[in-house]
Parts: structure tokens; sequence; C-alpha cells
């Protein structure tokens, strides 16, 4: 067979290994959690405190949805046209138009363009937050945050860029093969790195000082056959007042984090709540998932763009000839950012079933169904949430179930231990 042949099967077997993953592994079987009880759930929360939640994320929305607009028109523009290639090339022309030079700086350059034009809506973003007082960050503080998170994505792009177009050039024919498996052990690799090299760039990390709060989260680990290494606490009110908590590493590396906000607002039945929750993920092992069905849709990405690659018509329209070629970046991230915008709604829909599982853990782990729901109640409050959104929007984007979807999730519980 042709390596265009080879190329779409490989693409039709990720496909079919990406569904059945994704059949077996994500809980699709939600537990219950009536609308009656989320109607009385809405009910039972404070009046101001819900509208107060409601009208950031009403001011939010307007930043929200045009830093999507204008990323999405930003990575057209350059994708759709010569001007992302001619962009490419200028960058790498005073390095004698290397190849690397063209790949590594030329791609970033590509990134940094869709990063700066919606930099005035993160901007505005930021202001937001600090009137209705969720963000307690300096304008510097967030503008070092904002470079941070600029060089973390530089430093990825990068690797990413010179390894795809290293492979490229070494096997043109076949460089989808090489670029499959590499994406998807570079997704492996960073779902173990990110959390122990990333973390610390944005956050300082202490020891929970010893006392009945710490051993009563160790002793909650291990009564759930997950031995942590240590309870830390993260410095996370230099930048918010939103509480939370997680889990991070795997084994003898796995650890509990406890953000200093929610030390301060939250009683211990409520922090153990939360951490019951975390420890869920870890027991079922969402990150190996996770990081499983991420590493599949990386490689049949990588598959799909070779067969898409013989599109002359497209490439025409980029202005190259070959994604193979540096020049061809912009347009490699254009598609990727369609392809992301319309799996959003999908991955949202597997990350809500994946924190309703979770829940779930921590009610039977607990037991506690009344903690659980003062601890959801405490969450949407102080994080200033939308307790019960839009439908639409909530399909589209909703990474967790509502407030009052967990609140009525605890009750239905509560009621099925009787």
């Amino acid at each position: 067979m042709s390596p265009r042949l080879w190329a779409a099967v490989t693409f039709g077997v990720l496909v079919v290994a990406l569904l059945l993953a994704a059949a077996l592994l994500v809980p699709w079987a939600r537990p219950p959690a009536p609308r009656a009880d989320q109607v009385a759930a809405l009910r039972d929360l404070p009046v101001d405190r819900v509208a107060r939640g409601k009208a950031l994320h009403a001011e939010l929305r307007p930043v929200s949805y045009g830093a999507l607009a204008l990323g999405l028109l930003v990575a057209l523009a350059l994708g759709l046209t010569p001007l992302g290639a001619a962009l490419v090339t200028a960058v790498g022309r005073p390095f004698g138009d290397h190849w690397i030079a063209r790949a590594v700086l030329g791609g970033l350059a590509v990134v940094l363009v869709g990063e700066l034009v919606t930099l005035p809506l993160a901007a505005w973003r930021h202001t937001v937050l600090v009137r209705y007082g969720l963000s307690t960050q300096t304008w510097s503080g967030w503008a070092v945050d904002v470079l941070k998170a600029y060089a973390v994505t530089a430093v990825i792009g990068a690797v990413a860029l010179l390894g795809f177009y290293a492979i490229a050039r070494a096997t043109p024919r076949w460089w989808w093969a090489w670029g499959a498996a590499g994406a998807a052990a570079l997704v492996v690799l960073l779902s173990f790195v990110l959390p122990v090299l990333v973390e610390p760039v944005f956050n300082r990390f202490t020891p929970m000082q010893p006392g009945p709060l710490r051993d009563r989260l160790v002793a909650l680990a291990e009564r759930d056959g997950l031995p942590v290494r240590d309870v830390l606490v993260a410095d996370a009110s230099r930048r918010t007042r939103a509480v939370n908590a997680y889990v991070s590493g795997l084994g003898p590396t796995r650890r509990i984090v406890v953000y200093d906000t929610l030390l301060r607002e939250a009683s211990e039945d409520e922090i153990a709540s939360v951490v019951a929750h975390e420890l869920g993920h870890a027991k079922d092992n969402d990150v190996g998932t996770g990081t499983l069905l991420a590493a599949l849709g990386a490689a049949a990405a990588v598959c799909g763009l070779y067969l898409l690659g013989g599109w002359t018509g497209l490439l025409r329209r980029a202005g190259v000839e070959s994604l193979a070629d540096p020049r061809g970046i912009a347009l490699l991230v254009a598609v990727a950012t369609l392809v992301g915008l319309v799996a959003t709604p999908l991955q949202s829909l597997v990350s809500r079933r994946i924190e309703a599982r979770a829940d779930q853990h921590a009610l039977a782990l607990t037991d506690d169904p009344v903690t659980f729901e003062a601890m959801q109640r405490r969450l949407a409050l102080v994080n200033l949430a939308d307790v019960d959104p839009h439908p639409v929007e909530y399909a589209l984007f909703a990474s967790h179930l509502s407030t009052v979807e967990r609140i009525a999730a605890a009750r239905a519980y509560a009621r099925g231990r009787r």
C-alpha cells in the first residue's frame, strides 16, 4: 500500500480505538440528580449571592466569546491566506532561512500573534475579576503570570515543532507515522512532567503544619488505598480568593495540595469532602484516562493532517506546497483551532461525567452528604459560580456539573442510604 493509504487505515484504527477507549473508560451513566432537587437547592441558596455570580458571568461572557472568536479569526486569517507563510518566512530570513528558525521561531511567532491579539480581552477579564473581588493580583503580578504562561507555551511549542519538522525532513513520505507516535509520546510525557515542573512556576508550596487536619487528610487517603507522600499548601491567595484542592503525582510522588484560601474559608469537614472528591480522580485513574484519550486523539490528528495535506486547493490558499514545509505552520494552527472548537462540547461532556463519578466517590468515602452539600454551596458562593447556567452554554463549555446538580446528587445519595 502507498503511504497515503496506510495513513488512512491508521487514522481509522486510531479513531476506532479512541471511541472504544471513551466508551469503556468514561463513566457515561450519570448518578441521579432530580430536577426537583435542583430547583429546591436553588431556592435554598442566598438570592443576592446567586445574582452576583450570574452578574459576574454575564460580564465575563463577552470577554470569553470575544477571545474565542478573535482567536479563531486570527488563526483562519493566517492559516487560510499566504499571511502565515509570509510571517514564517520573514522570521526565518535573518537566520539564513534555516528550517529550524522557520519551524521554531516562525511557529512561535504565529502562536504569539494570536496571543497578543487576544491579550486586551485577557486584561479586560482580569479587570472584571478584580472588581468582583475574585482576583487579588496586582497588574504587575498578572503581567508576570502572563509572561510565565507564554514562556511555558514557548518551551513546549518549540520542542513539538522541532520534533515534528525534524521527522518531516528525515522521512518525507512517512512523517505521519513517526509524527503520530511522537505526538502520543509527547502527550504522555507532559502528563507526568507538567505537574512537577510547571506547578512550581505559578505557585509556592509549603508542607501543611502537623495537626488534626493533616492527620485526617492522610488517613482519608490511606483509607481510600491511596497513600500520599505529603500534604502541601499552595499560596493561591497571591492571585485569587477562589477555593480549591487537588491531588497530583502518581504512586510514590502522589500528594494532596490544598489552597490556602480553602483553609481560611472552609471547615475541616468541608476540606475533607473536597479532598475526597480529588482522591476519586486518583482512585479511578482519571489522569490516565485523559492521557490515553488525548494521546490517541493527538496521533489521529497527525494522520488526519497528513491526509488533509493532499488537498491542493487548501495548500494553494495557504501559499504552501506541503504541510511538511515549516511555512505551513499557520495552516496547521488554523486546522487545530477549528478541530478544538468542534471537539469542545464532547470534551466538556466527558469531563462532566468524570467529575460526577468523583462526586459519588467523595460521598461514598465520607458518607457525609450534608457536608458535601455544604461544601458545594461554599465553593459556589466563594468562587462566584453560576449555580444554574443556561443549558446551551452548559452543554458547550461546562467541565463540571452545576452547583444545583451536585447538591441534588448529594440529596439523592442521602435518600438512597435510608
